[in-house]
C-alpha cells in the first residue's frame, strides 16, 4: 500500500513539474509576442531596407516609385487642384518623398548609425535635390524640377525643415542648419496679416490657411531656437501657435480642425497629424519657456486625441487600438506624444503605440514586407503607397528611442 501511495504521490510530482514547464513555455512564448520583446530600430531598419527594394527606381536620380506595385496611370490626390493634379508622373511627389528624410533621421537620433549617415547625404539629399526650384525664395516644388513647372506647398516644405533641424541638432553640421534656415526664410514669405496672421498652404493658391501648416511652423520655428537662440524664432513658434490655438482649434475636445479659407468659413475636418503637431508644439514651448500653460495645453489635447484617434477596446482598457488612417498622419500624430512623454514620463500614450506598432510587425505586414493600413490586421491593400511604408520606419524609430515603461 505505501509503494502504490509512493507511487501516486511520484505521478502527481512529474504532472506538476510538467504542468509548470508547460506555463513556462506558454509564458515565455506570450513574451515574445510583447513590444518588449521587439528590436524596434531592427524593425525599422528592415523595413527601410525593403522600402528601397520595392520602391527605388534605378537611373541613377535617387528616386522612387510613389506605390507598389508601380502604378503607370496613378494621379495623385492630395494637391488640391492645381498644375499636375491629373497628370500620371513616374516618380513620387515630393510629400511622399520626404518620408525617407524623416526615416532616416528617425534612425540616426537612435544609433546614430554612420551608413544611416551616409544614406541621408549620399542618397536622401541627392534625391531631394530633384525637387528644388529655385524660384526666389527657393524652396521644393510638388513635383521634380525637369517636370513643368509645379505648385509648391507650405506644409511640404516646412516637413522637410524640421528634418533639417533635427539633423542639425544631432550632427552640429550646418549644412542642415543653413537647409533648415532657408526653407524658413520660404515660410516666412507665405504670411500675411489676412485672417490675423499664419502661413497659407500652398503659394500658388493662397486661398487657405491650415493647420498642417501653421502647427509644424510652430515645431520647425522652436526647432530653430533651439538651433540658434535667435530670439525671433521663438517669438515665431509662439505667435504661430497662439494662431492656431485660437483661429483653429475645436474649443469643445480641444482637438484642431484642418483649415479656415479667407472668407472665414471653417473646413472642420480632425486630421491626426493636426492634433499631434500642436501637441508637439505646446510641449517644446513649454520646453524652451517653462511657462506652465504649455505643458496644460499639451497634455488636454493629448488625451483628446487618445480618445479620438484610437479605438475605446472594451477588453484592453489600457492599450487601444489605433483608427484606420493614413499611417504617415499617424506617424506625425505620434512625434507629439513622444515629445510630451519626455516631459511628464506618462506611459498611458506610448504603450498603446508600442503595442500597435508591435502587432504591426506580426499582422499588417504582407509576405513581401510592406505594411497595410489596418491596425486590426484582418485586411491587406493591395496596393502599398510609399509615404505609409516610410512612416512606418519612422515609428518604429521612435520607439526605439524611448525607454522600456
Amino acid at each position: 500500500m505505501k509503494k502504490l501511495t509512493a507511487f501516486v504521490d511520484f505521478k502527481r510530482r512529474i504532472s506538476a513539474i510538467s504542468c509548470l514547464l508547460f506555463c513556462l513555455i506558454t509564458v515565455s512564448a506570450s513574451f515574445a509576442q510583447t513590444p518588449e520583446a521587439l528590436d524596434f530600430y531592427q524593425c525599422g531598419r528592415q523595413s527601410l531596407d525593403r522600402i528601397h527594394q520595392a520602391y527605388a527606381v534605378p537611373d541613377g536620380k535617387f528616386l522612387y516609385r510613389e506605390n507598389y506595385p508601380n502604378d503607370e496611370a496613378y494621379t495623385a490626390d492630395y494637391l488640391g487642384g492645381g498644375a499636375n493634379a491629373n497628370r500620371p508622373n513616374p516618380y513620387a511627389y515630393l510629400w511622399p518623398f520626404s518620408g525617407t528624410l524623416s526615416a532616416h533621421v528617425a534612425l540616426l537620433e537612435v544609433a546614430h548609425d554612420t551608413h544611416i549617415k551616409k544614406e541621408i547625404d549620399q542618397r536622401v539629399l541627392p534625391g531631394l535635390a530633384n525637387y528644388l526650384d529655385n524660384r526666389a525664395p527657393a524652396a521644393y516644388a510638388s513635383y521634380i524640377n525637369e517636370a513643368p513647372v509645379s505648385d509648391r506647398f507650405y506644409d511640404d516644405n516646412i516637413w522637410l525643415g524640421i528634418d533639417l533641424a533635427d539633423l542639425y541638432l544631432l550632427t552640429k553640421e550646418r549644412k542642415y542648419l543653413k537647409q533648415a534656415e532657408a526653407i524658413w526664410q520660404f515660410i516666412l514669405s507665405g504670411t500675411d496679416d489676412k485672417l490675423g496672421g499664419g502661413i497659407y498652404w500652398c503659394e500658388q493658391r493662397k486661398e487657405s490657411k491650415n493647420t498642417c501648416s501653421n502647427a509644424p511652423g510652430a515645431v520647425l520655428a522652436a526647432k530653430l531656437y533651439e538651433a540658434t537662440r535667435d530670439s525671433l524664432y521663438l517669438n515665431s513658434a509662439k505667435e504661430l501657435y497662439a494662431w492656431t490655438k485660437k483661429n483653429l482649434q475645436d474649443p469643445e475636445d480641444a482637438l484642431y480642425w484642418d483649415n479656415v479659407s479667407l472668407g472665414g468659413k471653417i473646413e472642420k475636418t480632425k486630421h491626426a497629424y493636426n492634433t499631434g503637431q500642436m501637441v508637439q508644439a505646446a510641449a517644446l514651448l513649454y520646453k524652451l519657456t517653462k511657462k506652465e500653460s504649455y505643458l496644460i495645453d499639451a497634455q488636454r489635447t493629448a488625451a483628446a486625441g487618445f480618445d479620438y484617434f484610437f479605438h475605446k477596446d472594451v477588453d484592453q482598457s489600457a492599450l487601444r487600438t489605433l483608427k484606420n488612417s493614413n499611417v504617415w498622419f499617424l506617424a506625425v500624430m505620434m512625434r507629439g506624444y513622444v515629445e510630451l512623454y519626455a516631459l511628464d514620463q506618462n506611459p498611458t500614450y506610448i504603450n498603446s503605440f508600442r503595442f500597435n506598432l508591435t502587432n504591426a510587425w506580426h499582422s499588417m505586414r504582407a509576405e513581401n514586407g510592406l505594411f497595410g493600413k489596418n491596425w486590426s490586421g484582418q485586411a491587406q491593400d493591395s496596393k502599398k503607397w510609399l509615404l505609409d511604408q516610410f512612416a512606418i520606419v519612422e515609428m518604429y524609430a521612435k520607439l526605439a528611442s524611448l525607454r522600456q515603461t
